[in-house]
């Protein structure tokens, strides 16, 4: 107990697990079903589990499923569930600054001019303030577009633009419609307002903070939130082209759009694949090329401490500037001007095959758990829930009850496992008195 004292953000993962049960006990009381039927404790766990971890996969189809008290239990734990991973990634960046010795302290706060040493509420409230503000303004434009283009009466209006305002900010991907958002992906006011409110939520708040109060000069901002805003950029960029030229011709997907439509369909669908969740254009119905994107997409996910999952965004593009270095023969790595120290590096590569190992670990689970399944659905569906990003091609629903709680498992460890293993790397760094000889084996 002394241990997770002195390391209070140790505590976050029981707090999830906590969260996750309270919130499985609730889905399973008849209440909270359209039957009044009490519900399997697979189907509550895996929904529970989906909310508090902002994954968005379900089991069953969540407007007919649930009822009214259901979906509103969804709502809060997925507002819960993302609000605390920003609190907890903003305990896991006080505790490491803690560890520092005041000269770095002194020089963090100096480079970052974010919050003092100690303003823990300030840090919270502005947290808070950000996701409840963004919220309101994605909630205000969902409900005006649903009221005057599509009749929807004002009360029902208001609970659809909460509902979907709260699962795109927090990254979730639960949706009021059995076919997700297919019936808007043409829909501007509609697509626009949930992508973008994925992606800015996806950003993490160091970055976001910085990226805002430092929007005329960016050549000042950290490594870190250059990583995540310009690696944002290219992977919406990238993203954006390879799933325009994949699926043109799809007459299942953007086939049969206009040029206009084709574009705002392939953008959203890409913005909301890397963690949103939500389904666009119909993801069962991708061509095989257009699979791949999508789960390199999922895997990297979004941002540090944000409501995405992934590796993140700043992991994978500092593994493209390490292997840069290395090509070029460069003795350290640079980004922007800085050099980049070797724990970040390692800690980078850490994060990245561990997460290679748990997804084809878990591949393979669901590949020997479901017989006649394809690698790829597996390895679809397995990426999006370990990124708990929320896609899904229709595998899930088609998982025998060990494969059920498998998915579960990996959506939980998903969203605690790289924040915990992160702030368990940085707690508990130290330094040696003494080095061993050095000596260089070959590598190729």
């Amino acid at each position: 107990m002394r241990r997770f004292l002195r390391h209070p953000v140790r505590l976050v993962p029981f707090g999830f697990l906590a969260a996750i049960l309270l919130g499985t006990g609730l889905l399973m009381l008849p209440a909270a079903t359209s039957t009044h039927r009490f519900t399997p404790l697979s189907t509550a766990l895996f929904t529970a589990t989906s909310a508090v971890s902002v994954t968005g996969m379900a089991i069953n189809d969540t407007p007919n499923y649930w009822n009214g008290f259901g979906l509103v239990m969804i709502t809060v734990l997925t507002q819960v569930g993302g609000l605390g991973i920003l609190t907890g990634a903003a305990l896991v960046g006080l505790a490491v600054s803690r560890r520092l010795g005041l000269r770095n302290r002194l020089l963090v706060q100096a480079e970052t001019v974010e919050f003092g040493i100690g303003d823990v509420g300030w840090l919270l409230v502005r947290i808070a303030g950000t996701v409840l503000a963004c919220e309101a303004v994605m909630t205000a434009i969902l409900t005006g577009r649903l009221w005057w283009t599509y009749d929807y009466p004002p009360g029902r209006a208001l609970w659809y633009g909460v509902f979907h305002a709260v699962q795109a900010f927090n990254n979730g991907g639960f949706a009021l419609y059995s076919d997700g958002l297919r019936g808007f992906a043409r829909d501007p006011w509609i697509s626009l307002p949930l992508a973008l409110g994925a992606i800015v939520g996806g950003l993490g708040f160091p970055a976001l903070f910085e990226a805002v109060r430092r929007w005329r000069r960016p050549g000042t901002w950290q490594i870190a939130t250059k990583l995540t805003v310009w690696g944002t950029v290219v992977l919406l960029g990238a993203g954006f082209v390879y799933l325009l030229f994949a699926e043109w011709g799809n007459p299942r997907t953007l086939g049969t759009y206009d040029v206009a439509g084709t574009a705002l369909a392939a953008f959203a669908q890409v913005a909301l694949s890397r963690t949103g969740g939500f389904d666009v254009i119909g993801v069962a119905q991708l061509s095989q090329v257009s699979y791949l994107l999508l789960i390199v997409l999922m895997f990297i996910g979004g941002g540090s401490a944000s409501t995405a999952g992934g590796i993140k965004v700043s992991t994978f593009f500092l593994l493209a500037f390490v292997m840069w270095a290395e090509l070029r023969g460069e003795p350290d790595v640079t980004v922007g001007r800085r050099r980049v120290a070797e724990s970040s590096q390692r800690q980078a590569l850490t994060v990245a095959l561990l997460s290679v190992a748990l997804v084809a670990t878990g591949t393979l689970g669901v590949v020997l758990l479901t017989p006649g399944v394809r690698y790829y659905q597996a390895l679809f569906e397995v990426t999006s829930a370990f990124s708990t990003t929320g896609l899904t091609i229709g595998l899930v629903q088609q998982l025998p009850e060990p494969g059920v709680y498998l998915m579960t498992l990996l959506m939980y460890i998903g969203r605690v496992g790289p924040l915990t293993l992160g702030s368990a790397i940085a707690l508990n760094t130290r330094r040696r008195l003494y080095r061993y000889p050095k000596e260089q084996p070959i590598v190729g």
